[in-house]
């Protein structure tokens, strides 16, 4: 097991019949390996940040928008709200995807600021661009879009959409961005060899529900 790797890692659940006593183990793990953060759902943040409380390096995250990005914004920015006051300290939103795609980019940047400034000095904020539903160009794009609103990371996916990361994804977002801004792979990643891979690529985090079968070195049949 890699420390370094470990803390890269949001330990993730996001699917819609996880339990309570899923999240507890998953928030367990990651107090265990000393993950990123970990990732769940915003009816679980509270239950995550209770059992996470008195370890401050590992961060609850959460979902906004999730997983579709059809929210308004101001719906979103009040989910970010919540998700904070209940313990949250990242969380990732998706962004409008049709909006972007109809190139309505006004609308998309508005979307990610109103995030953006809701989680301001209190928690990071991931704008999640849903790569597998873009070109190139809009992806591009949408990187651009997030970081003149102020966002801290870009991520590729959701996991719940028609692909994953990729090591191309990662290698344009990561040109797009910069040095300065974090990019997310998320979606596929299931072993220390794709987690690597990300790396190398430009990925600064991985988003995954294998985390344990990562830094173990095993391969995991997740899908997210």
């Amino acid at each position: 097991m890699t420390t370094q790797l470990a803390q890269m890692i949001d330990h993730t659940l996001l699917k819609a019949n996880a339990t309570e006593a899923e999240i507890v183990k998953l928030a367990e793990e990651a107090k265990e390996y000393k993950f990123a953060s970990v990732c769940v759902n915003p009816a679980w943040v509270k239950t995550a940040a209770e059992i996470l409380n008195d370890v401050p390096e590992v961060k609850v995250c959460t979902v906004i928008g999730f997983p579709l990005g059809a929210s308004t914004s101001a719906v979103k920015a009040l989910e970010t709200k919540d998700a904070i006051e209940n313990g949250a300290g990242e969380v990732d939103m998706v962004i409008n995807i049709g909006a972007l795609k109809g190139q309505q980019y006004d609308v998309v940047e508005t979307d990610i600021k109103a995030v953006v400034d809701a989680a301001k000095g209190k928690a990071l904020t991931k704008v999640i661009i849903e790569t597998s539903l873009l070109t190139d160009e809009e992806k591009e794009t949408a990187c651009k879009l997030a970081v003149q609103a102020g966002a801290d990371f870009v991520k590729t996916s959701t996991g719940f959409s028609t692909g994953g990361a990729t090591k191309e994804d990662i290698a344009l977002m990561r040109k797009v961005v910069g040095p300065s801004i974090g990019v997310k792979a998320s979606g596929g990643v299931r072993s220390l060899e794709d987690a690597q891979t990300m790396i190398e690529a430009g990925a600064t985090r991985i988003g995954a529900s294998s985390g344990v079968a990562i830094v173990n070195g095993q391969t995991s049949n997740s899908s997210y």
